[in-house]
């Protein structure tokens, strides 16, 4: 590979050719800030705050957008670089709303980092401000213009990991300002809400819509039930909200939280998927057998759900018709549950804890909805989850390990654990449909082809003879192409595994929000490996790994459903999709 030779503040360098300054600085642990700048999706040098001298240039530049050359001499941190930068900045905040103290990106925003580092203690350029948008008619995104800087970066993400663009700069000059077309509410265009945008922001223009006061509410009410299930990806991301690495699995200290919260039960969302696989499984045999629609997609991410609806209406049969794993959850609860229980339905309250800004939406579906009641009341996402600890004074560093509660819906399984991450979901059902095909347990429970960060995987599994070829993607730019396979029926696959954000859960876009300076400050560091292993070492630590050896979930059947895919199983536990219209201009 070609290199060449340069120096960055006086120190001799040699970068690969073709690298930016900022790569190359990055590179060999030299810092500089960024703000638009996002590592594989944005570098247009429109903020202007990676500005660099380099010898014999007349002007400042970019060093996200200006490659390396040969003999290159490049300063930082000279006088003019850090004058042009911090002019740069204050120009920015000219024209940002500055209620820091009340913002949800508060001690977590870029920009205010710059302007720490930088010294701005006051407001230099006074004038007016461009007329902001506030908008919150969604369930799950919050949109306010008066915070955005005008980055790009939510732009680029829509369309570089999710391939839909429906966020542009509209408008001119002063009036420029960002959102769906024609300013509309994200409820009015086809997005997935799957807020990759969000955690992609580097300020608080874009922030999930907060639920914490009506868990408080129903925390309050003492003719409520409140129950709390948390989903498997939460307790790989939840510490780095108190400072803990990345990746730092957190379970016994997220329980002995929420307990001293208050909820009434503390319970894992692993139940939920350890019975989605249950149905989801015995939906693809029932397919294998009776010649119905293949390949299976997965149907546990609403974000995917949101898309198919969308963009590929006509596959929706290829959809399992299982609903997600809290969902299932929360109607287990507000039947079964509250009968052995002896409690009224209405007055049970289930709050899950999801990395997931599309779940709020999800909620509402009137058809993931059984009988009077809805399956799960409210949802927070693991940032919300914080909020609500720091809000009931529970210190963290403090709290000993707890366990979740282990009556009736307590139990979980290392299959469950790793649905948080990309793969898991089908390395988990190829657990179960294979030992129940085979008729014998497993003697090898870990099938290693689900695992791995790269955007398609695939493998030929043998299912006691009868072999299949199985596929699993995250992200929509991904996943289309084998959408497009299957839409043209050239698809070899029997089941596809489909998560809406790259990496799955563990990269939901409810999860903690990396600073760009820690995400894209190596090249090839990943914080999602780091989340990754810490499920999967959870699954390596439990007894019980096959989602059908979870003795509750046996009693559960035995008890009340009958059997996977039973009448009362497909009444409470499955649901249907319909097609949804895409925003056309020609039309409005």
């Amino acid at each position: 590979m070609a290199t060449v030779n340069l120096k960055i503040n006086n120190k001799p360098i040699t970068a690969e050719a073709g690298m930016t300054v900022l790569e190359a600085a990055r590179a060999n642990g030299i810092y500089i800030p960024t703000l638009c700048y996002l590592k594989d999706i944005n570098k247009s040098g429109a903020c202007r705050v990676c500005l660099v001298e380099v010898a014999r240039a007349r002007t400042l530049l970019s060093a996200c957008t200006t490659p390396v050359s040969e003999g290159m001499e490049v300063f930082t941190n000279s006088e003019r670089a850090i004058k042009g930068r911090r002019n740069s900045v204050e120009l920015i905040m000219s024209n940002h709303n500055k209620n820091c103290l009340s913002c949800k990106r508060n001690q977590n925003c870029e920009l205010q980092k710059l302007c720490e580092e930088l010294g701005i203690r006051e407001n230099r350029f006074e004038g007016q401000h461009t007329a902001a948008t506030l908008e919150s008619a969604s369930y799950g995104i919050v949109r306010d213009t008066s915070k955005c800087v005008l980055c790009g970066r939510c732009i680029e993400t829509c369309k570089k990991v999710q391939g839909l663009g429906i966020l542009g700069l509209q408008n001119r000059g002063f009036n420029t300002i960002m959102g769906p077309v024609f300013n509309k509410s994200f409820n009015d265009v086809n997005c997935m809400q799957c807020a990759q945008c969000v955690i992609n922001c580097p300020v608080g223009a874009l922030t999930e819509k907060e639920d914490i006061h009506y868990v408080i509410d129903a925390l309050n009410d003492p003719k409520k039930t409140v129950i709390v299930q948390t989903a498997p990806a939460v307790r790989a991301s939840l510490g780095e909200e108190f400072g803990m690495p990345i990746g730092s699995r957190v379970t016994g200290k997220m329980v002995a939280a929420l307990k001293a919260c208050g909820f009434d039960r503390v319970y894992d969302t692993n139940f939920g998927a350890d019975l989605t696989i249950m149905e989801e499984g015995t939906e693809l045999l029932k397919r294998l057998s009776n010649g119905g629609v293949l390949p299976m997609f997965t149907s546990c991410s609403p974000g995917w759900i949101r898309y198919i609806e969308y963009q590929y209406p006509e596959l929706l049969p290829h959809l399992s018709s299982a609903k997600s794993p809290h969902m299932m959850f929360g109607q287990i609860c507000k039947t079964f549950w509250a009968k052995e229980k002896g409690i009224d339905p209405k007055d049970i309250v289930v709050v899950s804890i999801m990395p997931c800004v599309a779940k709020k939406s999800e909620i509402q579906r009137p058809e993931c909805h059984t009988g009077e009641y809805k399956d799960v009341d409210y949802v927070l996402t693991t940032r919300e989850c914080a909020r609500l600890i720091k809000m009931y004074g529970v210190e963290w560093d403090e709290l000993e390990d707890d366990t979740f509660d282990q009556d009736l819906l307590g139990d979980y399984t290392g299959a469950a654990v790793i649905f948080g991450t990309t793969g898991g979901v089908m390395e988990a059902a190829l657990r179960t449909v294979k030992q129940k095909l085979d008729g014998k347990k497993l003697e090898k429970v870990d099938f290693e082809a689900c695992r791995g960060m790269e955007g398609v995987k695939e493998a030929e599994i043998d299912l006691n003879g009868t072999k299949i070829w199985i596929a699993i993607t995250s992200s929509m730019v991904a996943a289309k192409p084998l959408l497009e396979e299957v839409k043209a029926g050239t698809s070899k696959y029997t089941f596809i595994e489909v998560m809406g954000c790259p990496g799955g859960c563990i990269n939901g876009g409810g999860q903690s929000i990396i600073p760009s300076r820690i995400k894209n400050g190596k090249l090839g560091y990943d914080y999602k490996k780091l989340r990754m292993k810490a499920l999967y070492d959870e699954d390596e630590l439990m007894d019980v790994r096959v989602s059908s050896d979870n003795v509750q979930i046996q009693e559960l059947y035995s008890k009340y459903l009958g059997e996977p895919g039973s009448e009362l199983a497909e009444e409470l536990l499955h649901t249907s999709y319909s097609p949804k219209k895409k925003f056309n201009i020609l039309e409005d």
